[in-house]
Order: C-alpha cells, then structure tokens, then sequence
C-alpha cells in the first residue's frame, strides 16, 4: 500500500514538473522579450498626408535589428518587440539586416565588460528552447539565428526574401515594382566571437547566408579590443586575418562595438568600405557607446557607411526628432552619402516608436529642413547603393 502511494505520489510529482517546465518554455519568452525590446509609450505621430505620401516613395533600409533573438514568427504581427513582417510593411522598409547576437556579459555596460563573465544569451537559449548544442556554441547560436531568416523567406516568399548578391538585389527591386511590400532581408553577425576562434567558421557562415560582420560586441575577443571592453587593443593577429578572409569573400565590415584602435586598424588594412551599423555621433551627442567624430569622417572618407541608432545612449533620447537631429548632424559632418538608419530595434533598446512608424523620422527631417534628395538617401538609398556596390554578384 505504501509503495503504491509513493508510485502515485511521485507519478503526480514529476508530471506537476514536467506542466511547471512546459508552461515556462511557452509563457517566460514572451514575458521576457516584452521586458526587453518595450516602445515608450506614446500618442499616435500626426503625420501630414504630403508627407506620408513622400514617405511611400522613399527606399528605406535599416542595418541593423536583433529580431532572430528572440522567439517570435515574424512572418505575424505582434503587441511587443519592434520588428515583424506586417510593421516593417507599414513602416515601408525594403531591406532590413537581420544581425545575430551570441554573447551578452552579464552586467553589460557601456564602460568596461570583462571577456570572462558569465553570458545572459545561454540562459535565455535555454528558456527559448534552443537546440542543447547552442547552449556552448556561439558559432551554433549564429546559425539557429540565421536559419529562422531562411525559414521566413521559405514560409512567406510572397512577403520577404534573402539578399545575398548583386543579383538578389536586382531581384527584389523588380519584384517591388508589382508587390512594394516583398521585404529583402540581410543576415549578419553582432561580433565574430560567432566564429568560435576558428577562421575557417568565415566561410561557414558565408555559405549560410551571412553577408556583413561585426568584430566585437561588448567585450574583448580573439579578433581584437571592444569599445566596451578592458583593453582598448587593436587587432590581434588573428583579427588581422579574419579581416583578410572577411575581404576575400566580399563580407561586409562591421565596427560598430569595436575600440578605436581596432577601427583605426581596420581603416589601415582594408581596400573596402566598412559600417558602423548602428551607433551615435560623438558631436551630437556624447556618449561611450560613440566613436569619435574624426573617426567617422575616415571611414566615410573611404567611402562606409554610419548607420544612427534609436535609442538614448546613441542619439541621447529615442524620439523621431532626436534621430533626425542626429542624422541632420552626420549629413553636415560627413556628407548625405554616407549616412544611414541602424535602429538596434529588438537589441534589448527602449526606442521611442517601432519599424512600422518610421514616417516619424521622414516627418522630422523635413522639418529640419534636410533635402529631400538628402532624405532619400540617408533613409535607405545608401544602403541600397551600399549593398549593390559591395556585395558579391551573384
């Protein structure tokens, strides 16, 4: 009798854990990206229809958003976070890079992160129920990131694609001619600590589809020194290598979290423009998550590109009109050519407005008085210009 009431008791025990583990991995995901990736509240922006129509005519494109992060279809409509298929509709964005985030310190600042410390994502890949072997692989985490994009692009060809050439951007131009909706989306790394310390991991991740890049996130890695690191070195050997096989396969460049001396570095060894896919102006506002002003004019110098963020720590509020302030800003410091959008949307930010609201941006900059040729450019023509120029043909 005893034994049949210990049977039962740990029968109901376990199966009260199992409800407890399976409720969590449906419920503790969404609540934590609603508490990540929130909008501040506010009213509707009242956009003039003059400018609501100039706003559809626009090619618009955004370097960067961590929308893979996180367990959301994006082929639907969600309340929370700032990216999905329909919002990015709204908001008429054409091309949107899709970069995957694969180690997060815990305590991340925008000061000094130690390499070593323990990493928020591994918990959360838990949480989200992530293959076990992304659990202690960057490298694996960037490429179940990257298959959600490929994912989207087999499930919604109607509504989205992948951009992975000259010739895929030949493609998605034509086809908005009959259907401006289609979206061409772009998969790229936030750091190459993705690579798992290994070279031949580039290629790996080109043949995957990964089209841009970025050499550190918030701490020092193998390639070389953060901006929010400890060292403040430049690239290592290694990092110099990483760059030479990046440039082999027509791998776009990014710098957005790395220490000056790495940019600077980079700028020395590089015969192709680079990006800064999502960041501030130091002259607009002053901020460690900010590159220098004359950094910037070298890079646009050699032709990249600077995408503005929109959030405080980069444009020092998260309004429309303090990302026009700051884009209004770049165009006098660096010319119209070589300024872009990087939202950092769904990068664990606090913007002021989501990707189906961006007419708020185009509203402000005519408001500051920004050409509108200047407008068309910066809103997402360099981008295309950009992507047409420097990624690989076919």
């Amino acid at each position: 009798m005893n034994t049949k009431f210990y049977k039962r008791t740990f029968i109901t025990f376990f199966l009260f854990i199992i409800t407890l583990v399976t409720l969590a991995l449906i419920i503790l995901p969404s609540m934590i990206d609603r508490k990540m990736n929130p909008v501040t509240e506010h009213l509707p922006f009242r956009i003039p229809n003059d400018v609501k129509e100039f706003h559809k005519t626009l090619i618009i494109g955004d370097w960067h958003a961590d929308s893979t992060l996180w367990n959301r279809n994006l082929i639907n409509e969600y309340d929370y976070g700032h990216v999905d298929i329909p919002r990015l509709q709204r908001g008429n964005v054409a091309i949107q890079m899709f970069t995957t985030v694969t180690k997060s310190p815990a305590g991340q600042n925008y000061n000094r992160n130690k390499t070593d410390a323990r990493d928020n994502i591994t918990a959360l890949a838990i949480v989200q129920g992530w293959p076990i072997k992304t659990w202690n692989s960057l490298f694996a985490r960037a490429v179940y990131q990257s298959n959600k994009i490929h994912d989207l692009a087999l499930g919604d060809p109607t509504n989205f694609m992948l951009i992975t050439s000259q010739q895929d951007i030949k493609t998605l131009l034509s086809r908005r001619k009959n259907n401006p909706k289609i979206i061409g989306g772009l998969i790229g790394t936030e750091g190459s600590h993705a690579l798992d310390g290994e070279l031949s991991n580039i290629e790996k991740l080109y043949d995957q589809g990964f089209r841009m890049m970025s050499l550190q996130h918030f701490f020092d890695n193998k390639l070389g020194g953060s901006l929010h690191g400890i060292s403040n070195m430049g690239l290592t050997e290694f990092g110099s290598e990483a760059i030479a096989e990046m440039l082999r396969l027509k791998i776009i460049i990014d710098v957005s979290h790395s220490s000056e001396n790495v940019v600077n570095d980079v700028l020395k060894i590089t015969n192709q423009p680079i990006v800064i896919s999502h960041t501030g102006f130091d002259g607009y506002c002053k901020s460690p998550r900010n590159i220098s002003d004359s950094l910037m004019i070298e890079i646009a110098n050699k032709g990249g590109l600077i995408g503005v963020g929109f959030w405080d720590a980069a444009v020092c509020d998260n309004t429309p009109k303090a990302v026009a302030e700051a884009i209004f800003y770049g165009v006098n410091l660096i010319g119209p050519e070589h300024v872009s959008l990087g939202s950092d949307f769904d990068g664990t930010i606090t913007p002021g407005f989501d990707t189906s609201e961006l007419q708020a941006i185009t509203y402000e900059l005519l408001e500051l008085g920004l050409s509108k040729p200047s407008i068309r450019k910066v809103m997402g023509g360099n981008m295309l210009k950009f992507l047409q120029q420097n990624l690989p043909e076919k």
